[in-house]
């Protein structure tokens, strides 16, 4: 009599989840930082469950099977949420490879006296969890993909910081390579930050600029087209060496636009044109 796979997992479920749970604590890549045994337990003996509840003798063989619509669920969840946590690939894909070795261990204790039988289901089970570990690594890359979007907008928002630096005077320290889409966030946050304050100068730090070839340069004169289309005068600032030697080679032409060495010197341009002077208060001394 053939033996029911789903009855022996729903019999043995108890077994299963020990013996996976086993392997996972004993695995040198366990991570035991990023999540506690407890939270491991709960996690695997969800999946246990919900796959004992949904295999079939039938739907083994079939991996697309809508029968297995809640064991797809919590894997991409798990897959998720180790993205989001800092796992790795690897220790991801071990988790759900280890519930693979410790189902074909139950298979061996409960068929060893019928090894036909125990190759059959050994074969079926292994199609079937490898098409579920193809399924957490596709879950899992598109987790991490969605962190690095994340981080990759906030480092975006983060080294694009628009400062009001006095009445009428904003500062754009840019850090970074310059590509049409920072270019596009650079400019929303200063033409923003220009009507917010009313400001009528900007500067435009590009110190933290590792190289201008013409593409940056194309960026950054756009950037300052846009801001004069505001009613602000624009002023670039931080210009090494280096970098105008590379504009005079490149035949790039910055001459409508005020120039200048460091963001020191760019303020004091922005004083000048503002009326304003900035003096040293000597202290009086006092006579003993």
């Amino acid at each position: 009599m053939a033996t029911s796979i789903s009855q022996l997992l729903k019999n043995n479920k108890s077994t299963l989840l020990d013996g996976w749970i086993q392997k996972q604590l004993t695995n040198e890549s366990l991570r035991d930082d990023l999540m506690t045994n407890d939270e491991l337990r709960t996690q695997s003996e969800e999946l246990v469950n919900a796959l004992a509840k949904s295999l079939t003798d039938e739907n083994i063989t079939q991996v697309d099977s809508s029968d297995f619509d809640e064991v797809f669920e919590i894997l991409s969840t798990i897959s998720m949420s180790r993205a989001r946590q800092g796992f790795s690939p690897r220790e991801t894909g071990l988790y759900i490879f280890s519930l693979k070795e410790a189902l074909i261990d139950l298979l061996q204790q409960k068929l060893s006296e019928n090894p036909t039988e125990l190759f059959e289901l050994s074969q079926k089970l292994n199609r079937l969890l490898d098409n579920f570990g193809v399924l957490t690594f596709e879950t899992f890359i598109k987790g991490r993909e969605d962190v690095i979007l994340r981080q990759t907008e906030e480092i975006s928002d983060i080294s694009t910081p628009v400062i009001q630096i006095w009445d009428g005077i904003l500062a754009l320290p840019i850090i970074g390579t310059l590509d049409s889409s920072r270019t596009q966030v650079v400019m929303e946050n200063l033409l923003q930050k220009i009507v917010d304050t009313g400001s009528s100068i900007a500067i435009l730090d590009i110190s933290g600029v590792p190289a201008v070839d013409s593409l940056v340069a194309q960026h950054l004169i756009k950037t300052v087209s846009a801001t004069r289309l505001m009613g602000a005068d624009c002023i670039i600032s931080g210009i090494r060496p280096e970098i105008a030697q590379t504009v005079v080679h490149l035949g790039i032409d910055l001459s409508n636009i005020i120039t200048k060495a460091t963001m020191a010197s760019a303020l004091k341009h922005a004083f000048s044109m503002h009326r304003l002077a900035v003096k040293r208060h000597e202290t009086e001394k006092k006579g003993f």
